[in-house]
């Protein structure tokens, strides 16, 4: 099949709408389940490309979860510990399959943004991540293959109207019906492009040089400007399409605190009413540790949340937790123009930094960077995104 007609474009209003091959040849996709759209294609083939490379640098599953072009979060496959489990809503599912690991971690950093994600997954689907995907609200899932057993749990999603596309790599951009071309961005991400070290301390050890692998791999397929916070094999904060690098770094590390604060006693010690879902915890999980907290917390609101009424979780107590957060890495997608980026970095645990370099100020950078220990590598590399 060399063409696929759409319902419509990115709005009903832009019809007619299709994905074809212009030279007549197969398309390298298989809708196997579902219709998708336009949308469901963008994020398909931008996840499968973030993947695809993730699993080439780091020889681990990679799993992604896509919204309007953008990840919400990326992640290889390391197992996941007790807490890590609990806060993904995972601990009821046993031990999981690396590429299952990999998708309760790219969907659990930053469930509020995932909720109704388009899924890419490295590796065939097997039936751990099958069965995890299978009671998320999701619009669809991209992989290179199915067993046979995932495939018929997939089918059962949205009474049997679940996106499930196999594919091969692609690559086309076309705006106003003016076809951009231009080379593939091929760049290879490792060691080699992070050897460049510019501050004081040099010690990179293999942890951290996976997480940058991970941060500047995201970054390539995320909405510009761009930066992405990562800890332990998975993005736990990206601020995506911002005009003002800064305004990334903020956004990007308010979702990296969420992430650490979803782990604290406060919010684990949480005692929800049996009948409320998945998505509506963490809706309330996210009102709770934010400013807003009186919406969960007042009177004739919290009986039909929770079963006992949790104190407030302080200011005060936030910042002691947050405190105890570390060796967080951060990519950029490009320079940081100015030193307030890494003291806003420092404060969600920003340890190892890559970014490509090339301010007028990236002395100030450094010296900021020096001044709390922290290492930062140079790749002389932007990765917009567009």
């Amino acid at each position: 099949m060399n063409e696929i007609q759409l319902k419509y474009g990115c709005n009903p209003n832009q019809k007619p709408s299709r994905i074809f091959m212009e030279d007549g040849s197969d398309l390298p996709v298989t809708v196997l389940n579902g219709k998708p759209g336009y949308i469901n294609f963008l994020d398909a083939f931008n996840g499968w490309q973030l993947v695809k490379e993730l699993k080439e640098a780091t020889g681990l599953p990679a799993a992604t979860s896509f919204k309007h072009v953008s990840p919400a979060g990326a992640a290889v496959g390391l197992p996941l510990s007790d807490t890590l489990a609990k806060i993904y809503w995972v601990d009821d599912l046993g031990e999981l399959s690396p590429l299952a690991c990999a998708y309760a971690r790219a969907r659990g950093a930053d469930r509020m943004s995932s909720f109704g994600d388009f899924i890419a997954l490295s590796d065939i689907c097997d039936t751990d991540t099958a069965r995890l995907i299978k009671r998320e609200v999701s619009d669809g899932v991209i992989a290179p293959g199915y067993t046979d057993e995932a495939l018929e749990l997939l089918k059962q999603k949205k009474k049997g109207a679940y996106n499930i596309i196999q594919i091969d790599p692609i690559e086309r951009k076309q705006v106003y019906g003016i076809t951009f071309e231009q080379g593939r961005n091929e760049l290879d991400i490792n060691g080699d492009l992070l050897s460049n070290i510019v501050t004081v301390n040099k010690e990179i050890p293999e942890s951290a040089l996976i997480d940058m692998k991970i941060a500047l791999i995201t970054l390539k397929y995320t909405q510009s400007n761009s930066v992405c916070y990562v800890k332990d094999g998975q993005a736990i904060g990206i601020g995506a399409g911002q005009q003002s690098r800064i305004h990334c770094t903020r956004l990007a590390g308010s979702k990296a605190d969420n992430w650490f604060l979803r782990q604290s006693p406060q919010v684990l010690g949480l005692q929800f009413v049996d009948s409320l879902g998945r998505a509506n915890r963490d809706n309330a999980i996210d009102v709770y540790m934010g400013d807003e907290y009186m919406d969960v917390l007042a009177d004739g609101t919290w009986e039909g949340i929770f079963k006992v009424k949790p104190p407030v979780f302080t200011r005060e107590e936030k910042r002691a937790w947050l405190d105890q957060m570390q060796d967080v890495t951060l990519g950029s997608d490009a320079f940081f123009p100015f030193s307030d980026n890494i003291e806003r970095a420092h404060k969600s645990g920003v340890k190892y930094i890559a970014q490509p370099g090339g301010s007028v100020r990236d002395s100030d950078v450094i010296a900021c960077c020096d001044k709390y220990d922290m290492v930062m590598a140079f790749t002389g590399i932007r990765l917009f995104h567009h």
